[in-house]
């Protein structure tokens, strides 16, 4: 039998025939469906926009959470989050912000982590008087 592995593609797709053929016909779909949906969503944004902006809220609430618990496990260990709902929202996320939550920056946003867990938790504070 022979060994593939000697004989390297150029990336996982291969020559990127495949991928090719897709993007063309995708731009051709785009181009065709452009004139019906411009002014749909010129119309619909009003009802989209607040949907959008809780979606974003989300997703900036788990890249806090992603960076200030340690990633993948801390969202398990401290949120209880199952493997899917930590993978689905990275999904989600590269999606809208276009990189990985870990590595994404906020422009502005800076996190202190070490700060963040010396702070003493709310659930643990003494009652004040």
């Amino acid at each position: 039998m022979t060994d593939f592995r000697s004989q390297r593609m150029p990336s996982p797709d291969g020559q990127g025939i495949a991928k090719g053929r897709l993007e063309k016909a995708w731009d051709s779909y785009y181009r065709a469906v452009r004139p019906v949906t411009d002014p749909l969503s010129k119309r619909l944004a009003p009802l989209l926009m607040p949907m959008a902006r809780g979606a974003t809220f989300d997703l900036l609430g788990f890249w806090m959470s992603w960076h200030l618990l340690g990633g993948f496990e801390g969202l398990q260990t401290h949120l209880g989050m199952s493997r899917s709902a930590v993978y689905r929202r990275i999904a989600l996320f590269r999606k809208v912000f276009g990189e990985h939550p870990d590595v994404y920056r906020f422009p502005g946003v800076v996190l202190d982590v070490e700060t963040f867990l010396q702070a003493e938790s709310p659930a643990k504070a003494e009652p004040s008087e």
